[in-house]
C-alpha cells in the first residue's frame, strides 16, 4: 500500500534559492516592460542586501524583506 501523504523536507537554501529565483523573475518582467531604470535599481537592491546578509552573517531566512519597485 502506498503512503497517503509523502512530506518531503525542504532544506532553508532550497527555500531562499527559491526566493532569489522569485526576485530575479520580478526584475526580468521590469525588463520585459521597458523600465531598465527600475530593474537596475532593484538588482542593486538585492545584491547589497546578499552582501549585507553574508557579511552580518544573517541566515537569509531571516532577513527582512525589501521594498521592490514594479
Amino acid at each position: 500500500m502506498k503512503p497517503f501523504l509523502t512530506l518531503r523536507m525542504t532544506n532553508m537554501s532550497d527555500i531562499e534559492a527559491q526566493r532569489i529565483a522569485a526576485r530575479i523573475d520580478t526584475v526580468l518582467d521590469i525588463l520585459v516592460a521597458g523600465d531598465y531604470h527600475s530593474a537596475i535599481n532593484n538588482l542593486e537592491i538585492l545584491r547589497a542586501e546578499l552582501l549585507d546578509q553574508v557579511k552580518d552573517g544573517i541566515s537569509p531566512s531571516q532577513a527582512p524583506g525589501s521594498p521592490w519597485e514594479i
